[in-house]
């Protein structure tokens, strides 16, 4: 998918950061604006549409936590929210509070525009009829008749498996936290069964990965949960293997 001419909106209170991006994002083949603070991001955001907004979490006024949360309400761009690497707390929050991705300082070119494009492809995408069939890497699943194939090989799944794992590949290559897959999958009355998701991590990896133990397609988000990778989005530097 081409990024010629998507707009994004980016969003800090550092004068150098934002003229980094700019210049990076520009030669990336974005139309890019600034706002200097999440007041000015939400007038703009008001004014006329953007693809995506870049959002820094820490910022002197309405910060980026609030500031994704009031967008929700008028936008539908892809909020990608930049945190700071260690805080896992501020990257589960961006996304309970709307966002659709984070990225963590410092920031590298490669992995920014690598969310971006995952980010815009799942916007796109939405609103449009829910495909009969998802296929991903070497992986086929066909949603209606409940049927995946890997390496064009059938692969016997569970009920709860197949539910979890057409979850995330109808998500592909977004955070998806230990909260939302169990209250997507299971119910929302689930929410503290961490352990509980992690074995079933465990059985779909063994059946879908050519070595469980580094995975190719079920990443971990260290203590946040999961992101499902479609190996033509390359990596994404913050996921980690098997866990």
């Amino acid at each position: 998918m081409s990024l010629q001419h998507s707009s994004v909106l980016v969003v800090d209170d550092e004068v150098s950061l934002r003229k980094t991006l700019r210049a990076s994002l520009t030669a990336s083949g974005f139309a890019v604006d600034e706002a200097r603070s999440g007041e000015e991001a939400l007038a703009k955001v008001q004014a006329q549409p953007f693809d995506l907004v870049l959002l820094d979490i820490n910022m002197p006024g309405i910060d980026g936590i609030k500031a994704c949360r009031r967008m929700r309400d008028i936008t539908h761009a892809g909020i990608v929210m930049i945190t700071v690497r260690d805080m896992d707390n501020d990257k589960v929050s961006a996304l309970e509070a709307g966002a659709d991705d984070y990225v963590t300082k410092p920031i590298r070119l490669r992995e920014l525009t690598a969310r971006l494009r995952a980010v815009l492809r799942r916007t796109r995408l939405q609103g449009a009829p829910e495909p009969t069939v998802v296929e991903i890497g070497d992986l086929k699943l066909d949603l209606g008749r409940r049927l995946l194939w890997c390496s064009q090989k059938e692969v016997h799944l569970s009920p709860k498996e197949f539910d979890l794992l057409a979850f995330m590949m109808k998500n592909s290559g977004a955070p998806l936290t230990h909260l939302k897959l169990l209250r997507s999958v299971w119910g929302p009355e689930y929410g503290g069964e961490s352990e509980y998701l992690r074995s079933y991590i465990r059985l779909l990896r063994k059946k879908i990965e050519k070595d469980p133990a580094n995975p190719e397609y079920i990443l971990t988000e260290p203590w946040l949960g999961y992101r499902f990778r479609n190996p033509a989005d390359g990596d994404y530097s913050t996921a980690a293997g098997a866990r």
